[in-house]
């Protein structure tokens, strides 16, 4: 979508903000619900989202899944036009919610997010299928019911089709364009 307003745009990912257990051993890691909104480290996601929105760079965050532990890295980003926060729980924290200007909520089918899911794991996060079919129900699907479809009553709209619809995408694309514009000229 921000690819079609030509503005300057930087994603954070919510991934990146796992808390880190490094008291924990790494069995002990591997057991935590990585699907419940208190595992990820909400004051700081809350803190860069801030220090970008006021003008100031901050480090990128990351997290490595195959060791369940943090791994910032050494990049850098800059503040940008816009600012995309992406994540299963971005609707969590009414902190950070209060900044969005714009709330999408990306709907999509269950079992199509549990194949995403399978091919992620297994190619970037080196899983094995019979991981991913106990994290899925054990702590992926008891979290969409409590949580994540739930959220969609905080949208501000929402984008069927997974994001895949190129109509919404124009859509939202002309209204971001005219937002931006409107600030530029204020």
């Amino acid at each position: 979508m921000v690819a079609h307003t030509g503005a300057k745009s930087v994603v954070i990912n919510q991934d990146a903000y796992y808390l880190d257990h490094p008291d924990l051993s790494f069995e002990e890691r591997c057991a935590l619900n990585y699907d419940e909104p208190c595992i990820f480290d909400h004051d700081l996601l809350y803190q860069d989202v801030c220090d970008l929105m006021a003008g100031r760079s901050i480090q990128r965050k990351g997290y490595d899944f195959s060791l369940h532990a943090r791994s910032d890295t050494n990049e850098i980003i800059h503040p940008a036009d816009v600012l995309i926060v992406e994540g299963i729980h971005a609707f969590y924290d009414p902190r950070l919610m209060d900044k969005m200007f714009l709330k999408p909520y990306i709907s999509v089918e269950p079992d199509i997010c549990l194949l995403r899911r399978i091919s992620r794991d297994i190619k970037e996060r080196g899983r094995q299928i019979d991981n991913i079919s106990a994290q899925y129900l054990n702590t992926v699907k008891p979290m969409y019911d409590r949580y994540i479809r739930n959220y969609i009553s905080e949208a501000d709209v929402i984008v069927a089709k997974g994001g895949k619809n190129a109509r919404i995408v124009e859509i939202l694309a002309g209204y971001l364009n005219n937002e931006l514009e409107n600030r530029k000229n204020k």
